[in-house]
């Protein structure tokens, strides 16, 4: 009877490296922040929803927007984060 073989070595290796995260730069204004922030958050909204089949902008209301932030464990987005949201999935088409 064969033992099965345990390791803690990856059975294959990833095709990119993580993203080593930088700290903002300093010294810019807090509205800055506040939008980069913003963006960001936007951004990996919208992938999210194009990733599960959303490419219209109107089949992205306010409601499932925040219904896609609440499953990847992201805070409420406001509704100009929404618009924003919007906005990138119509420019991703």
């Amino acid at each position: 009877m064969a033992a099965a073989a345990v390791t803690t070595e990856p059975l294959h290796t990833p095709l990119h490296q993580p993203l080593k995260k930088k700290p903002l730069p300093a010294g810019r204004p807090r509205e800055w922040y506040v939008s980069h922030n913003r963006r960001l958050k936007a951004m990996r909204l919208a992938i999210a929803l194009l990733d599960t089949g959303v490419y219209i902008p109107s089949t992205a209301n306010n409601a499932r927007i925040r219904a896609t932030a609440r499953r990847l464990g992201i805070h409420p987005p406001s509704d100009t984060t929404c618009r924003m949201v919007r906005a990138l999935i119509r420019y991703g088409r």
